[in-house]
Parts: C-alpha cells; structure tokens; sequence
C-alpha cells in the first residue's frame, strides 16, 4: 500500500459509508403526520442501521450481547430520526452518534448493574477503570496504587475508592456459586449463619413467665397439667371435677390471654403510640 493509499485510508470516516438521506429528512419534515411519512422514516432507519450496529459493537465484550446491544442502538436510531431537525444546519450524522451512544450508556446504567448504584458512583467507577488500565498499560505488571489513578484521572483518594468498590459490585454473585479452591462444592451459602428458633422460645418464656404468676391458682394448675404434664384435656377435667368442655374453654381463654398481652409488649412503642392514637 502506497503513502497517498494510507493517508487517504486513515483519512477515511469511520462511517464513510453513510447514505445521502437529506432530501429524505427534507420530506419527512414538510410531509404531515401519516403512513407515508412512517414509511419514509422506516427506510432512513434501515439506510443508517450500519451505523448504529457499528456503534453498538464498541460496547461489546461488557456482558451483554451483541444482539441485545444492537437492538438498543436501533432504538437510539430510531429516536435520532425522530427528533432530527435538518434545519438546524448539523448533519443527521453529527447527531445521531451521541443519541445512540448515549442510548447505549443509558441501557448498561440503568439495566445491567446487579443492584442500584447512584448515577455519579458509576460515572466514578468508569472514571477509575479508564485510568487503570491507561496506567497498567504504562507500569506493565505492577497494578496502579489509589494515589497513582487519584493523580492520573484527577480525583481525591476517597472518590478513587469508591469507583474501585463500585468495579466490584456491577454483577452480583450467586449465593450457590463454589468458593474458590473448594473440592467438595462448599458455596457461598454455607458460610452464611442461620436464625436459631430456640433463641426465639427463650425470649417468649421469660416474657410468659411473670404472667403466669398472676394467674388464678387454677387456671395455673391447668396450664401446668396441659403442657408441663403432658395431660390430656380429660384426665385434667377428672382430676378438676369438671367437664372436659370446661377445661378447654379455660385453656382457650387463658393461651389467648397471655398471647395477647405478650405481643402487646413486645410491639415497638412507636406501632402501640400509633394505633393509640
């Protein structure tokens, strides 16, 4: 390749293929609302589809694919075709890049991130990636310190470490995903504690038991037979000299007193002020 071939190739548009639709926005803009200016808007979409296909591959390899992405910049097309003004003098290309692009960064902020990260704490963590790979790829091996790419990319220290925390948090990992180095599929799940229900009996025994006191001596003589005894309803009535009936209106009664009055202090005072009032 000759010196005039590779000045003219690097001269060259990256979208040097791009059709001639300005007599094509010219139409669409004096032709009223309609199927006809549809159909004209249709061909001008599928005449620069090149174009926002291209633009969607520069976002590849970010963990989405390619497909999606390309749909993405077809809607961005889309839009840019829509709100195009010829009038204003730019070229539809001109502004239709920044529409796609910024269709595109709008798809990987707002769809990709596995929970909600704020808008500047992104742009912090794009901030933070684009520096250190600019300073690995001087320093080679070594990995750039806080301080290096606080310098580089013209942050404080304290923004540096939040866009490297962000750099992490951008997918979420599985709770079933295998911890590394493990052999026999010990997960992440398996380090994760669990809620001992007897801790919850403990708590509603010390609650019951200054209750329990100031029932009736025979109502606490029931409860006693019923459930430190294990006694049926009816030898409890036999022993009572009552009716077995009687004996579970009385357990009735009694179970739901103590419940109600248990529940009612271990409520928050802030929920009992509410529905007091």
């Amino acid at each position: 390749m000759s010196p005039v071939q590779m000045r003219t190739r690097r001269a060259r548009h990256p979208h040097h293929d791009a059709p001639d639709t300005t007599a094509d926005f010219s139409r669409i803009v004096a032709l009223p609302e309609g199927p006809e200016k549809v159909r004209l808007k249709q061909q001008v979409v599928e005449a620069w589809m090149p174009m926002a296909e291209r633009l969607a591959q520069r976002f590849r390899n970010r963990g989405e694919s390619l497909e999606d992405l390309q749909q993405v910049a077809s809607l961005g097309l889309v839009k840019a075709v829509d709100r195009y003004d010829p009038d204003r003098g730019c070229a539809f290309e001109s502004f239709a890049i920044p529409t796609i692009v910024g269709e595109l960064k709008r798809h990987f902020r707002d769809h990709t991130w596995g929970l909600h990260v704020p808008r500047r704490v992104q742009e912090l963590r794009n901030r933070v990636r684009t520096s250190r790979r600019e300073l690995s790829l001087e320093a080679g091996d070594r990995s750039p310190t806080v301080a290096q790419i606080a310098e580089h990319a013209r942050m404080s220290e304290e923004d540096v470490l939040v866009g490297l925390e962000a750099l992490e948090s951008y997918s979420a990992l599985s709770l079933d995903a295998e911890l590394p180095g493990s052999d026999d599929g010990y997960t992440l799940a398996d380090t994760l504690g669990r809620a001992e229900p007897g801790f919850d009996r403990v708590v509603f025994r010390e609650a019951v038991k200054p209750r329990l006191k100031r029932l009736p001596e025979r109502e606490r003589r029931i409860l006693y037979m019923r459930f430190f005894c294990d006694m049926t309803q009816t030898k409890i009535a036999d022993q009572l000299g009552v009716s077995q009936m009687h004996v579970s209106r009385l357990l009735s009664r009694t179970c739901r007193r103590l419940r109600e009055e248990v529940d009612a202090d271990l409520e928050p005072r802030s929920e009992r002020e509410l529905a007091a009032a």
